[in-house]
């Protein structure tokens, strides 16, 4: 087993934060290398997701003066998942591993060293995992343990408190490819292909610099296209659903009839206008979860492309 080691880095607006990533992965990269961990000819390659500040001339820059460096700039603004994919294809063609992670610099880069010596030991997968999520506010906190916990009901095979910071061999790479989605969601493809995996722990830190580039409205995005994208639960949900309303409607009719013989039949405009918004409601609700879906098949019947590559720097 080689140990030729790429770095993934999806970088979307990152000017503020680049020059130290770029110090802070040299600078570790080197280390490993010093201690024969990994190959010389390892690399850290930025992917440049449709930057609209200089992010990709910086990494130009930065290629221009430290070959460990390469840039991968895509045609534009193609969304996290895309970008990481993209850098994972391309960097698969060289690497014997391939570790992804952000370019905020939240996820520790410390915990590389780990994520080597699991490897060696012979694990395809290590998954970095927050041991705590103490740098997230009490909203972000809550819903995403919700989130990871419905998952996991939803049959969904998910690592509890795993982002996009992980490991993976070669072997899981080339198969990673055979999955042709176009409604990516890495956390949840990934465990589906298998082979050995192992977690390491970590704290995650706060943004080093710049502003998060997932407000609350694309995490709501993120989150629902991971759960339409995995699981067909929530179309079985409206099936029973639709049931259990049908027998509640069997049960309101044997009341009405007894209402009629016992000369109870003034029922209230209160219960009739209940009834019709919420029955209403549901069938919207229903429609909506269901349209969901038909759209997803619709994307995915095109067969479009999920990146196109407008430059790799990599002499």
């Amino acid at each position: 087993m080689g140990n030729i080691l790429f770095m993934v880095v999806p970088c979307y607006n990152e000017q503020e934060v680049i020059t130290e990533t770029t110090k802070r992965l040299s600078e570790k990269l080197n280390a490993l290398i010093s201690q024969g961990k990994i190959d010389k000819n390892s690399k850290v390659l930025y992917v440049n997701d449709g930057s609209k500040d200089k992010t990709w001339e910086m990494i130009c820059d930065i290629h221009n003066n430290d070959k460990m460096f390469r840039g991968l700039c895509l045609s534009r603004n193609r969304g996290h998942q895309n970008a990481v994919l993209a850098g994972l294809m391309t960097a698969k063609e060289e690497a014997d591993m391939v570790i992804s992670m952000d370019a905020d610099l939240q996820d520790d880069i410390n915990a590389i060293d780990e994520m080597v010596d699991k490897f060696n030991e012979g694990y395809d997968v290590v998954y970095g995992v927050r041991n705590k999520r103490d740098t997230d506010t009490a909203f972000k906190r809550v819903t995403a343990q919700v989130y990871y916990k419905f998952l996991l009901k939803l049959g969904v095979d998910i690592v509890y408190n795993h982002a996009d910071f992980r490991l993976m061999s070669k072997r899981v790479l080339d198969n990673l490819e055979n999955y042709k989605e176009v409604n990516l969601f890495l956390r949840g493809i990934i465990p589906m292909i298998g082979f050995p995996s192992t977690n390491v722990y970590y704290e995650r830190a706060d943004r080093f610099a710049g502003e998060s580039k997932y407000p609350l409205k694309k995490m709501l995005h993120f989150a629902f296209d991971g759960i339409t994208s995995l699981s067909i639960k929530p179309i079985r949900f409206i099936t029973v659903l639709g049931l259990l309303i049908f027998f509640l409607s069997i049960v309101i009719l044997a009341y009405s009839i007894i209402s009629h013989f016992l000369g109870n039949t003034a029922l209230g405009w209160s219960s009739i206008m209940v009834s019709v918004w919420a029955l209403g409601g549901l069938q919207i609700f229903s429609i909506g979860i269901i349209g969901e879906y038909i759209g997803k098949i619709y994307l995915e019947s095109k067969e479009r492309p999920r990146f196109i590559i407008k430059d790799y720097l990599n002499d």
